[in-house]
């Protein structure tokens, strides 16, 4: 077994296409396929369904997965902190962040690259759920996410602040000249809310819950910035985040007042994979996010 067959896996798995997967491999389909069948012989066990196409991972090959990921991940830490000693660290690191939070990554994105101004940076938006999967499958580096309201398991966490609501109203709004607003006033207005499969969704419909009111959204999206968009059109009034308003700055002519009774926040912070040790890319991000004061 070496390091290219596991690889060569992982790529499989992700393409699910055994040509797709070889050409980012930078080798031909069939060393591809001869080398995962050289895996499986030596492991003992079937890794791929086989057919004339790619038909999906057998339960064992699940396990091998999982496992070439960890691997690879390891391998890669242990080649990032020597390029470290040297000065010439040229890794990448992926974030997985809750929507709601992509307007801070540079406050974590930034100092890093100053440390290490050769390493590149892959941000994706992900859900809290996905973010959970993709840390405990190695598909992403870190996280960005809730920390205090659904349980985040066999992960070391730093927190990086507090999140607030606020209710976003178009500058012309009747509502727009007020410091505070109910949630119970905010159900009555028509909404665009972010989608039930977001954590933030939860917390908002919690929220409107606990003032004993419900919230019946005329639109949902993954998107804040596609829910911006349908407030400035004047027609609608959206529950965000406050750190929101970092994001569409005040040219955007819609204006944020504070959602009150109750009064509701949680902890949003960086989280990652507890082991030990540390990437170094990961382990100096830490060290970034320990800074922070929520």
């Amino acid at each position: 077994m070496d390091i290219r067959q596991l690889r060569y896996l992982i790529a499989l798995a992700q393409e699910e296409h055994f040509t797709r997967a070889a050409e980012i491999c930078n080798v031909t389909q069939p060393t591809l396929s001869g080398r995962i069948r050289q895996l499986e012989q030596e492991l003992g066990v079937s890794i791929v369904m086989r057919g004339q196409r790619y038909h999906g991972l057998t339960e064992e090959g699940q396990r091998v997965l999982r496992w070439a990921k960890r691997i690879v991940e390891d391998c890669e830490g242990m080649r990032e902190e020597l390029e470290a000693l040297t000065g010439d660290l040229r890794g990448s690191i992926t974030l997985g962040v809750i929507p709601s939070a992509l307007p801070m990554t540079p406050d974590l994105t930034g100092p890093l690259r100053k440390l290490y101004p050769q390493v590149g940076f892959s941000i994706v938006s992900r859900t809290s759920n996905e973010i959970i999967r993709q840390l405990e499958d190695y598909s992403i580096d870190a996280g960005i996410t809730y920390l205090d309201n659904e349980p985040l398991e066999d992960c070391k966490t730093w927190p990086l602040y507090r999140e607030s609501y606020r209710l976003f109203v178009a500058r012309e709004h009747p509502f727009a000249g007020r410091e505070t607003v109910s949630w119970a006033e905010a159900a009555s207005l028509p909404l665009c809310l972010l989608t039930r499969d977001m954590q933030n969704r939860r917390i908002v419909d919690a929220a409107f819950r606990q003032a004993s009111c419900v919230a019946v959204p005329e639109v949902e999206s993954n998107s804040i910035i596609s829910i911006c968009a349908h407030v400035q059109d004047g027609g609608f009034a959206a529950v965000l985040p406050e750190i929101v308003e970092r994001t569409i700055g005040t040219a955007s002519g819609l204006t944020a007042i504070r959602l009150v009774d109750p009064v509701v926040e949680y902890t949003v912070g960086l989280a990652v994979q507890d082991r030990d040790p540390l990437p170094i890319l990961v382990s100096s991000l830490g060290d970034i996010a320990s800074a922070f004061a929520p």
